[in-house]
């Protein structure tokens, strides 16, 4: 890689740094999406010789030569075309010495897998993007910086941006599809979003810069091409601004959305009252009085959190909606993610979780990982002749709200001076024991956790502590402890039991 001195256009902002400092976010690499197309030909040319504005807080600058890398991938679609495409892509990242990688990529293969779902469209942009991230990664290690402080710059314009607007209109979607291609998406920038195709063409043809046509650019069976060739010539008719026109509407419709989906991020936090690994529970009564708009991204984003790959269309949020508002029922959504409202909670689960726990030992003093990142521990704790044992007992169990419990030590079967060991297992059908504060009468642990609205589906995966592999229960983790095996006034040597999250 070629060292290249910074040099600062006039007038440009330099910020003042000290002495043999350069800050991480001016080191970190910059990975330019280079199709060959005029678009990405012109990104190339301005990236090596002129100032883009990425986003780092510079607004129009220079960027380092050092910190530039094209990126071509190549989709196999178009044979010679495609592989002359990528060779002129690498002779002008050459003729700028700027480093360029080639991915290769059989989409055509990679659809047919996909059966009726495949996309050319989509499925080469996915591993564009892929690729992109891939190579930011690789590069942010290489360079030492951050990989938040990377760059991925792609070549959008305004055309693309109004063409993508009618795009999703004609698709049906909401304010997010809408706002159409957003100036910065984490790492992924856009500078080249207020230049139009034929601005960018002219700034090639002044320069003597050739660039390669995609002849399936003008093929009307793609939306894109239909919406470029078909829908945006009537328009422009009508208004020759309509690409700039757009483009501002886009601006609002991205400013509210973020704003709306930050709303509805906060309220979510507000109401989810349990949370696991592909599993959320909301509180549905208070769902159901949200507004409408707030509630509609509420319900999308608990789905995206459950299952991220799923992919959700209007209806299936207005179904979850109506069972909210029904405040009972069940609903199937795309890639096996189910919605259930019981017990006044609206229940958000994928089928790619909910294994069931395992029994094993537990050693105590020691831990063990359970589902969903958590973790079981347990310790022994001395009391003095002067403590009220009880009460210490009573007021821990009420500061960790259920999730963390003490109980005598003897009683567990646990020797103090040489630990021991308990068995940890899933709930057993017909299983009995005797809940605290009951005064020994005992229950079926099927019915303690129906009371405490454990919804069927998540009690598999409730950890239930017992004296042994055949031995009494102890303590239902985060329900019940067993009142054989509480703390009385003559404990001087109690068992801590806890459940919390793996960070915890």
């Amino acid at each position: 890689m070629p060292s290249v001195s910074r040099r600062y256009a006039t007038g440009e902002r330099r910020f003042e740094r000290p002495s043999g400092v350069v800050s991480e976010e001016l080191r970190a690499p910059v990975v330019l999406m280079v199709s060959g197309g005029a678009d990405s030909t012109a990104l190339l040319v301005l990236a090596a010789t002129s100032t883009l504005d990425i986003d780092d807080g510079r607004g129009r600058a220079r960027i380092a030569r050092e910190r530039l890398h094209v990126l071509h991938v190549n989709h196999q679609l178009r044979g010679l075309d495609a592989q002359e495409d990528e060779e002129f892509v690498q002779a002008l990242a050459e003729r700028y010495g700027i480093p360029c990688t080639v991915k290769r990529a059989d989409v055509a293969a990679l659809v047919a897998q996909q059966g009726a779902d495949g996309n050319a469209e989509n499925t080469g942009r996915e591993i564009r993007y892929a690729e992109a991230v891939r190579l930011a990664n690789e590069l942010s290690a290489q360079m030492g910086t951050p990989r938040s402080a990377a760059r991925i710059v792609t070549a959008h314009t305004a055309n693309d941006r109004a063409e993508t607007f009618f795009m999703n209109a004609i698709k049906g979607a909401g304010p997010a599809g809408l706002s159409s291609i957003p100036r910065r998406r984490n790492r992924i920038v856009r500078p080249l979003l207020e230049k139009t195709h034929r601005e960018l063409c002219d700034f090639l043809r002044m320069r003597g810069i050739v660039w390669r046509e995609d002849a399936t650019n003008d093929d009307t069976r793609y939306l894109r091409a239909f919406v470029r060739h078909e829908v945006m010539p009537v328009v422009e008719r009508r208004n020759p601004r309509v690409t700039a026109s757009l483009s501002t509407t886009c601006d609002i419709l991205s400013d509210e959305d973020s704003y709306l989906h930050a709303q509805a991020a906060r309220t979510l936090r507000d109401l989810t009252r349990r949370s696991a690994e592909g599993m959320r529970a909301l509180d549905a009564e208070r769902l159901a009085a949200c507004d409408v708009v707030i509630a509609r991204r509420v319900v999308r984003q608990a789905i995206m959190a459950v299952c991220p790959a799923t992919r959700l269309e209007a209806r299936h949020v207005e179904a979850v909606l109506r069972l909210v508002a029904a405040g009972r029922g069940s609903q199937a959504l795309p890639l096996a993610v189910d919605a259930r409202v019981e017990y006044g909670l609206l229940f958000l689960r994928s089928h790619d979780v909910g294994e069931k726990l395992e029994g094993s030992w537990l050693e105590v003093p020691g831990d063990i990982q359970l589902l969903g990142g958590r973790r079981l521990r347990t310790r022994i704790i001395s009391f003095d002749d002067a403590d009220d044992a009880e009460g210490l007992a009573r007021a821990h169990g009420s500061e960790w709200g259920g999730s963390s419990v003490l109980l005598d030590a003897y009683a567990c079967g646990v020797d103090p001076t040489t630990g021991g060991q308990l068995w940890v297992d899933a709930p057993t059908q017909g299983e009995v024991l005797c809940p605290l504060g009951m005064h020994g009468q005992s229950k079926l642990l099927s019915d303690l956790l129906n009371e405490a609205k454990i919804p069927a589906p998540d009690r598999v995966g409730v950890p239930v502590v017992h004296a042994g592999p055949r031995g009494q229960v102890l303590w239902v983790a985060g329900v019940r402890a067993d009142e054989r095996a509480r703390v009385t006034k003559a404990t001087r040597v109690a068992l801590e039991l806890t459940l919390a999250n793996e960070w915890e």
